[in-house]
Formats: structure tokens, sequence, C-alpha cells
């Protein structure tokens, strides 16, 4: 309980670090820059063709019509651009987070080792390209997961309980992994994780409610259209701020949990050459004795 709660105060406490700020508004630059690039060169012909596609539509064109009468305008003209901004902002804001998530567990990681355990060896038990395969395959088993047990999400009491704790899982299994891949080897990290298997995992489903707080500020920015542009990314900033702060709790709690081991272990061999050596002295004291 000490090293969960420890853990958790050091990671809301470097969620105010300016290097923290930083990384976790990445993903509005980097939204901003391919909201951008999609505008410069696709804008005009994807707001055409939905405009075409609306228009298109036969039991929808006497409606538009009548909405045009209604407010002496071309309806079409007006909401294709609505269409084309609401349909490829999820896309962008997806796009956007996975690459900033990629780049932001490992200098998060760095900086709580290079902040509390600058003599912790790294051993580098994984590769970045292990982590990469190994969390698309977890993630895969989430998602069918998440896939399978939707009949039981009609029981009420479940749909608040099985999504959260399969993206716990999902949460715990990646980022305890990422937080121990360059210092511990294989065999210490299976071991820590082994040993710290129910606090990791009450980790992750945490930081799975805590991810699901940007997406109440996401859902209103899709109800109040007028502050659609205010709202989402606020929203994407509150995500990428919960994914900092896991990165950062799972970070702060393996590599503690890493230096207790070792320490533990070094306790260990040097507790049976002591004995050793107290052995040997106690026999030379009884041969000397006349």
């Amino acid at each position: 309980m000490r090293l969960l709660l420890d853990s958790f105060w050091r990671s809301v406490a470097y969620c105010m670090h300016p290097r923290v700020i930083v990384l976790s508004l990445l993903p509005l630059a980097l939204m901003a820059l391919l909201a951008a690039l999609f505008g410069y060169f696709y804008w005009d012909a994807t707001v055409a063709w939905t405009r075409e596609a609306l228009e298109a539509w036969p039991l929808l064109s006497s409606f538009w019509g009548w909405i045009g009468r209604l407010f002496s305008g071309d309806v079409t003209a007006v909401l294709a651009p609505m269409v084309v901004v609401i349909a490829a902002t999820p896309l962008i804001v997806v796009v956007s987070l996975l690459i900033v998530a990629g780049l932001m567990a490992p200098p998060l990681t760095r900086l709580v080792a290079d902040r509390r355990f600058p003599t912790l060896e790294q051993k580098k038990g994984a590769s970045f390209v292990v982590g990469v395969f190994r969390s698309l395959g977890l993630t895969v088993l989430a998602l069918l997961a998440l896939i399978v047990s939707m009949p039981l999400w009609l029981i009420p009491p479940l749909v608040l309980v099985l999504p959260p704790l399969i993206w716990g899982w999902l949460t715990y299994r990646v980022m305890s992994f990422d937080a121990l891949a360059e210092h511990a080897s294989p065999e210490e990290r299976d071991a820590v994780l082994r040993a710290h298997r129910l606090p990791l995992l009450g980790i992750g489903v945490l930081c799975g409610y805590l991810g699901a707080a940007p997406s109440i500020v996401w859902a209103s920015g899709l109800l109040f259209a007028a502050a659609f542009f205010v709202l989402v990314p606020l929203a994407i900033w509150i995500y990428t701020l919960v994914f900092a702060f896991s990165a950062l709790w799972f970070a702060h709690y393996c590599l503690d949990a890493l230096a207790q081991l070792r320490a533990q272990r070094a306790a260990a061999a040097v507790s049976p050459s002591a004995t050793e050596m107290a052995d040997v002295h106690a026999a030379a004291t009884q041969w000397g004795a006349p």
C-alpha cells in the first residue's frame, strides 16, 4: 500500500513538470498540423463529394428542400462542411493520440528514472520493437474480449465493470512492460510483475476509469455545436494528460519495485557470506582455544 500511494502522489506532482505539460500539448499541435494538411489537399473535394452524397439520397431530398424554403438558403452547402468536420475529427484525433502515446511513454519513464533512480542499472530487457508488437497483440486480445463481453453489458452493473476491467488489464500489461523495458532484465521483469500483479492491475483499472472523463467533455462538444472547437481540444488535452499520469504512475511504481527487488537480492546475497565468515571465525576460535 505504501508503494501504491507513494507512486500515486509522485505521479500527480510530476504532472506539473514543464516537460510533462509540453508533452501533453503535443497531440493538439499534431492535430492542428494534420487538420491543416487535410484542409489544404482534400477539403474542397471532400466537401463537394459530401454535398453530392447528401443531395443524392432520395429520402432526404424533399427534406432538404423543405428546410431550404424554411430558412431561405442552401441547406446542403451549410451542412456538408459540418459533416466533414465531425467525420474527420475522430480520425485525426485517434492518429494524433496513437503517435503521441508511442512517443510519450519512453521520455516519461526516463524522466522518473533520471530524477529518482539515477543509479539504477539499465539491463535493456526488451527492445522498442518487441514492446510495439507486444502492445499490438495485447490490444487485439482486449478488443476481442470487449466484443465477446458485449452481450453481458445489458446487465446494468456489468457495463460499469467489464469495459474498465478489460482496459485496465490492457493498460497494466502494456505500461508496466514499457516502464521496465529499459532497466529490468526479463527475469527481473517477470518477478516484479508476478509479485505486484494485483496492485498494478488496480492502477490499470483506476486509469481506465480516469480515461472515461474526457469522453464526457467530448460528448458535450458534440451536443453543443457552438462549443465544438473548444470542448473537443479540451477533451484531447485531458485524455493526453491522463495518459501521461498513467505512464508516470506505472513508471514510479515499477522502478521503485525493481529497486527494492535488487536491494533485497543484494542483502540476501550478502547475508550467507557474513554467516559463513562468522562460522569460520567461531571455528578458528574453537581450535585455537586451549
